[in-house]
């Protein structure tokens, strides 16, 4: 979902130790050389991995490393060699003009077809007890509601991994609102959380996104935030707006899109739809499938599809 590098702070050489290993760059071993896909940290991310490394190497004979990687160590990899794609880009304009702007390590891949909501929501069964909940005005009414032992006198707002692309504690503080941003450290235990509210009518407010296959098993309900208007975001100080929706593209390393060759293309050429993306996820997640599984199951059944990404 997202690293926001204003806020990311990484330790010092993260970025070698993340990435010591397989630092093999384009063209390495392989019948036809190597890939490195950096895997961020959510399962939609999981899922794009798991079918375009399972054709790369199934169909076009490439041998894919997968490296798992917070989203700014990531781009860092584009400058040593050690990444050649990220595979769903949530809107980094600090890191573009970095990697793509000044140091020309890295370009624009093309859309994924996959279109990104990060928004504040709360199941469901809230809506029907409290009809008002979803207009923000109105959150401090029911602030009493979110109230735990580690928010204290304020609500609490559930965030997820504080690595992702997220400023809710400066929403909190621009939005006059009386909440306190607790995050639990990863997307399977927001998901957890979810699952309990559901079941057990336990009040929830928190930070969530779309493509992502929980909507299809809780009702979860967006909170209308003032609107997002380009450059808003831009201050931390002065944040009082929604997230963007995202358009998600891939980011390839420059070298890889010149010598990469098929894969290239074919990386290029990927493209499919936030269904497409929760099916493969659902098969990772909730059927307990290995991500070569889960590719091959979506390849098997959707080649009209994939087919068109082929060199």
């Amino acid at each position: 979902m997202r690293t926001h590098s204003r806020l990311a702070k990484l330790a010092g050489g993260a970025l070698v130790v993340a990435l010591a290993f397989a630092a093999c760059g384009g063209g390495g071993g392989g019948s036809k050389g190597t890939v490195n896909i950096a895997v961020n940290p959510w399962v939609g991310y999981e899922a794009d991995a798991a079918v375009v490394a399972y054709l790369l190497e199934k169909e076009l004979g490439y041998t894919v490393v997968k490296k798992d990687l917070k989203e700014d160590v990531s781009w860092q990899g584009f400058e040593s060699g050690e990444v050649d794609v990220i595979l769903e880009n949530w809107g980094h304009p600090d890191l573009e003009k970095t990697y793509m702007e000044d140091k020309k390590v890295a370009m624009d891949g093309g859309q994924t077809g996959n279109i990104g909501i990060i928004g504040w929501y709360v199941p469901g069964w809230m809506v029907d007890k409290y009809p008002d909940i979803t207009d923000w005005h109105n959150l401090n009414k029911y602030a009493d509601l979110f109230k735990t032992s580690e928010s204290g006198d304020l609500g609490q707002f559930l965030g997820t991994d504080p690595s992702y692309v997220q400023y809710d504690e400066a929403l909190m503080t621009n939005l006059k609102l009386n909440f306190k941003v607790i995050f639990s450290g990863s997307e399977n235990a927001t998901v957890e959380a979810i699952k309990q509210s559901d079941a057990q009518k336990t009040p929830l407010l928190l930070y969530w996104w779309d493509p992502h296959w929980i909507h299809a098993q809780v009702k979860l309900v967006q909170i209308k935030l003032p609107e997002y208007t380009a450059g808003c975001d831009a201050d931390l100080e002065k944040i009082a707006c929604d997230y963007p929706s995202y358009n998600l593209n891939k980011i390839i390393r420059t070298g890889f899109n010149e010598k990469g060759g098929d894969a290239a293309t074919f990386v290029k050429n990927f493209n499919w739809t936030n269904a497409d993306q929760n099916v493969v996820a659902d098969y990772i997640t909730n059927q307990a499938m290995t991500a070569e599984a889960a590719g091959k199951k979506w390849v098997d059944e959707h080649k009209d599809v994939w087919k068109a990404w082929l060199p």
